[in-house]
């Protein structure tokens, strides 16, 4: 079990970084710059946080070989 979780963080390694960064980037900006009526994305914590942590872990997928 271990070998493979050792594998899968090998593997996905950028992505499951890219993801936090733009998880704790799409929370910071709700925090200092979000709206609080008609913005669909950050005008909630949750959403701006999924949506970051997907923004995110797209760009660095795109890093990969």
């Amino acid at each position: 079990m271990k070998i493979l979780i050792n594998r899968f963080w090998v593997k996905h390694k950028l992505s499951l970084i890219g993801i936090a960064a733009g998880a704790i980037g799409g929370y910071l900006y709700y925090y200092f710059i979000g709206c609080e009526e008609s913005c669909t994305i950050t005008s909630n914590p949750l959403n701006s946080t999924l949506y970051g942590a997907l923004m995110g872990g797209l760009l660095f997928n795109m890093i990969k070989k």
